[in-house]
């Protein structure tokens, strides 16, 4: 059985994620991640999963309050994720109205958070 073609914007996420320094890419619930190289910062969903229901999208580590800000200035373009959101994680559309290079610098930022070390509790 011949496999599925790899939708358009999971091809332009992927370049956008792995030009980032040491970024590397690995499979997780069926789905594309990219990793820094420890920590998740980038998750694809896929339209056709539950994950994208019905759009292709990136989950991603997001500064706080960065995630209530984006879903509440443009709430067509970003939304808040299944399952990590509660944790801050942005949802980004990738159809007509993504904005790329605006994809590309949220990216880095959340590959920034993904690299920084956290503080040891107690």
């Amino acid at each position: 059985m011949p496999k599925p073609p790899t939708p358009r914007p999971l091809t332009k996420l992927r370049s956008l994620c792995l030009a980032l320094p040491n970024a590397i890419e690995k499979t997780s619930h069926g789905e594309p991640t990219f990793w820094s190289p420890r920590r998740m910062f980038a998750t694809f969903a896929n339209a056709s999963t539950h994950h994208g229901r019905g759009r292709h999208a990136t989950w991603l580590k997001a500064a706080p309050h960065r995630q209530e800000h984006m879903v509440r200035t443009a709430p067509d373009r970003f939304f808040v994720p299944p399952y990590v959101g509660v944790s801050g994680w942005l949802g980004v559309w990738l159809d007509e109205g993504c904005d790329w290079e605006e994809l590309a610098a949220i990216l880095t930022s959340a590959h920034e958070l993904a690299q920084a070390k956290t503080p040891r509790r107690g």
